[in-house]
């Protein structure tokens, strides 16, 4: 559970990094094509700084998407098998109905 907190909190740090970076581009009083240039060798760095937290957080949310993709599968197959094993319960109760009445 620790590792999902700071997976969290990793992952708004960053978005929070970026919101700041890009809000201060987008409001600081200079022409746009200066500001683009600036916003984009600020994202390159950020990228260039944090690629291996970046990438670490890409995997972290791949192998939580793995499991819970692991865990519902699971469950499906469980409820699936509890479905069939009611319909056998109910086709065997029918058969005794059917034996008991002489069908």
């Amino acid at each position: 559970m620790s590792e999902n907190k700071s997976f969290m909190f990793g992952m708004g740090l960053i978005a929070g990094v970026v919101g700041g970076i890009v809000a201060g581009v987008l409001l600081a009083p200079k022409a746009g094509e200066e500001s683009r240039k600036e916003l984009k060798e600020a994202a390159i760095k950020l990228y260039e700084d944090n690629s291996p937290a970046i990438n670490e957080a890409k995997k972290q949310a791949l192998e939580s998407i793995d499991l819970m993709k692991y865990k519902l599968e699971r469950q499906f197959r469980k409820f699936n098998n509890m479905i069939k094993s009611k319909k056998l319960l109910k086709a065997k109760e029918l058969e005794e109905l059917d034996d008991d009445f002489g069908y």
